[in-house]
């Protein structure tokens, strides 16, 4: 492991947030390449915990915690430094490493806003309380977002596909893990 490099457990709240792309400059900076087209949560949180890639060279096992002191947008990128990290050739060690960060480390969603990763498990059911699927993926297509639901049809599964827009849906409940849609069964 890099020295410097705090061992540590992964939170049980984590969630893979972005991957290390590479270094950035010669004083430790490290280019991230975000899962989300609105990285928030990494800006917010100060500790990440990083897990090996899992594809390619392993520079390193187990789970690292670095103390973030700056992660920025720069020119259309992320770019991070930590206080672990001092020159180029340690932010090239971290090249592939993912990024985890604690659930509870994300800024607070405003009304009617939603992490992603709160909706996927929810069960859909239109207004007549018919079930429709349980949320497996949401899909950006640039337009709105897409909510994918899998669900059983006589012995078949079958899949689902509903705009995530206030036209159809009506309520989503995150404590009772449940999105009410105006969507009927055999659409």
């Amino acid at each position: 492991m890099l020295p410097g490099l705090e061992a540590a457990d992964l939170p049980s709240d984590a969630i893979e947030v972005g991957r290390i792309s590479d270094a950035w400059g010669i004083k430790g900076w490290f280019r991230v390449l975000p899962y989300s087209a609105d990285p928030e949560a990494l800006f917010s949180s100060k500790r990440w915990f990083l897990m090996p890639a899992e594809k390619g060279a392993k520079t390193f096992s187990g789970v690292a915690k670095l103390a973030i002191t700056q992660a920025k947008m720069h020119s259309g990128m992320v770019v991070a430094s930590a206080r672990e990290v001092d020159d180029r050739d340690a932010a090239e060690f971290l090249r592939g490493a993912r990024i985890f960060i604690s659930r509870g480390s994300f800024p607070t969603a405003q009304k009617d806003e939603y992490y992603w990763v709160d909706l996927i498990g929810l069960n859909v059911v239109n207004r007549e309380g018919v079930a429709l699927g349980t949320v497996t993926e949401l899909i950006s297509t640039g337009a709105q977002t897409v909510l994918v639901m899998e669900s059983e049809l006589g012995g078949k599964r079958i899949e689902r596909m509903i705009p995530f827009v206030s036209v159809y849906v009506d309520d989503v409940d995150l404590a009772a893990r449940r999105i009410v849609v105006d969507w009927q069964a055999e659409y």
